[in-house]
């Protein structure tokens, strides 16, 4: 489904700070302020079916009526943010969108077919934006990278995403029927991202929608591109400058070990299977050219002018990593993007 778009929105994500204030406003406004106006953003499926108030599958679908619902929605929209980052704005959009749509009638459907099949009636469920939010488990599943972090009692393996399946595992737990619309947001967001039934020709946001939305968007929700590097503890006391100057000087080092822990593996896995390591008598493609000018032996370390691949730099500063990071990374891992991203975010 997704193809990288231009740079406009990489950086900024304007939507999703726009999905995470905006409804949290309201909603606050809604349960502190004006309660009496809730029952306007009931998501009443029964005065749907019967008093045929369609306009319920609307506005009973974007604002959340409990206060635990949109903290958890908000973290997650947060988490999330890395997909506007990485496909742009127009198309992280359209995914929301037609997943919105699509979590509308597999509500209804997944609500009749409990009545038919074990006779459970459900007539309301649980008011926002949740159907896009648990489709977007979907993106996060398939195409985010699972790095262990840590383990406990030596059993319980801890991930980078092990935090935002916790928040979505409390967000499902949050009320009785919240089930039915954590599964019609899962379906909707597996029937859009693999787009089966070409979906995304047909539920898509027009681009002169999204031109609307940068236009008024992007001025109010949006971060200045990052053009250079801040430079070290700027604005910082001299502690806190010490502090991120053993944190950079420590993140080297790993860079460093990884490449030297990279280097012994390929070694002892070439001894077990009994051949030869030829890269020490036949150089690859990329030293050849060093070797040609001077004799020794192999450093320990990559030097710190090992040419990098632009067009890897670029995919890892699409998501989210400064320059800088992204350059030491493919150095130490010899421009392999999958060690390199693995690293950065596990570090």
């Amino acid at each position: 489904m997704f193809t990288s778009t231009g740079s406009r929105g990489l950086y900024k994500a304007p939507l999703s700070k726009s999905l995470l204030l905006i409804p949290t406003v309201l909603a606050v406004l809604l349960t502190v302020l004006l309660p009496q106006y809730q029952d306007v953003f009931l998501y009443n499926l029964q005065a749907v079916r019967q008093a045929k108030q369609f306009w319920r599958l609307v506005s009973g679908r974007l604002i959340c009526l409990d206060l635990k619902d949109t903290f958890c929605s908000s973290l997650l929209i947060y988490n999330f943010r890395i997909f506007e980052r990485r496909f742009g704005s127009h198309k992280f959009a359209s995914f929301l969108f037609g997943a919105w749509i699509l979590s509308a009638f597999v509500d209804l459907l997944l609500t009749e077919a409990l009545r038919f099949t074990f006779e459970l009636k459900v007539d309301v469920l649980p008011a926002g934006l949740l159907g896009p939010v648990f489709a977007l488990f979907v993106p996060f599943y398939s195409s985010i990278p699972r790095v262990q972090v840590t383990q406990l009692l030596g059993h319980v393996s801890i991930t980078n995403k092990s935090l935002t399946y916790i928040v979505g595992a409390q967000l499902l737990t949050s009320s009785a029927y919240m089930w039915v619309v954590a599964c019609s947001g899962l379906i909707a967001g597996m029937l859009y991202y693999s787009n089966k039934l070409a979906v995304q020709k047909f539920i898509c946001v027009p681009r002169w929608a999204a031109r609307c939305g940068s236009v008024l968007l992007e001025p109010v929700f949006s971060d200045s591109e990052p053009t250079a590097e801040a430079p070290l503890g700027m604005g910082a006391t001299l502690d806190i400058q010490r502090q991120q100057r053993m944190d950079m000087l420590d993140q080297q080092l790993l860079l460093s070990q990884l490449a030297h822990l990279r280097r012994n593996a390929q070694q002892q896995q070439a001894q077990q299977t009994g051949l030869l390591n030829w890269n020490r008598f036949f150089p690859t493609l990329r030293h050849r050219g060093q070797n040609r000018h001077h004799e020794g032996p192999e450093p320990q370390h990559p030097p710190d002018n090992t040419p990098v691949a632009e067009e890897q730099v670029a995919r890892l500063m699409e998501m989210g990593f400064s320059r800088m990071d992204a350059q030491e990374a493919l150095r130490a891992s010899n421009n392999d993007i999958n060690i390199a991203t693995n690293f950065l975010l596990q570090h």
